[in-house]
């Protein structure tokens, strides 16, 4: 974030110079013209920026991370994003940390990690029954048993569709 206000800044500094270097050699020409050029400047980094996160993001993790969901940002303070929005979070799996149970083969554990821009990653385990269409988050309370076997987790059936029960039950 410190990184990006810097490069805004040098961004408006860099135009303005050039505008006044410009003003030098046609004469005529507004004052005026100089803060509102390094003010479009700032604002082309911003939004240059924002529409750049994900794929910065995205090309910097680890190969074993498949992204599943995208969350697209329109606002109207930036009434841009309504031709084009951009993506402001998403969701991955690691693929690398599927563990399967010997006697339960149709139900997996995995990492999903949420990203956003401005924001922490945040990271939840999740169980996924490939067979039956459903997933559970894990979290205190749940345990599991010499079987395999899942108590205390709150299962929730999805299509077999679903972006993470496709993404944890694809890996083999």
């Amino acid at each position: 974030m410190f990184l990006e206000l810097i490069a805004t800044v040098f961004a408006g500094l860099a135009a303005a110079g050039v505008m006044m270097l410009v003003g030098r050699w046609v004469p005529g020409l507004p004052r005026w013209l100089t803060p509102v050029v390094a003010g479009a400047a700032m604002i082309a980094v911003t939004i240059a920026s924002e529409y750049g996160w994900y794929e910065r993001t995205r090309a910097s993790l680890p190969a074993e991370f498949e992204v599943i969901e995208t969350v697209e940002n329109r606002a109207m303070y930036r009434p841009w994003t309504y031709v084009v929005p951009f993506v402001d979070r998403f969701a991955a799996v690691d693929t690398a940390s599927i563990q399967t149970h010997g006697t339960r083969p149709d139900q997996r554990l995995a990492e999903l990690y949420f990203m956003g821009r401005w924001a922490p990653v945040s990271k939840l385990p999740v169980a996924v029954d490939c067979a039956g269409s459903r997933r559970a988050n894990l979290a205190d309370g749940v345990e599991f048993d010499s079987d395999g076997n899942v108590s205390g987790a709150s299962w929730i059936s999805v299509s077999p569709d679903d972006s993470v029960v496709a993404a944890v039950c694809g890996v083999s």
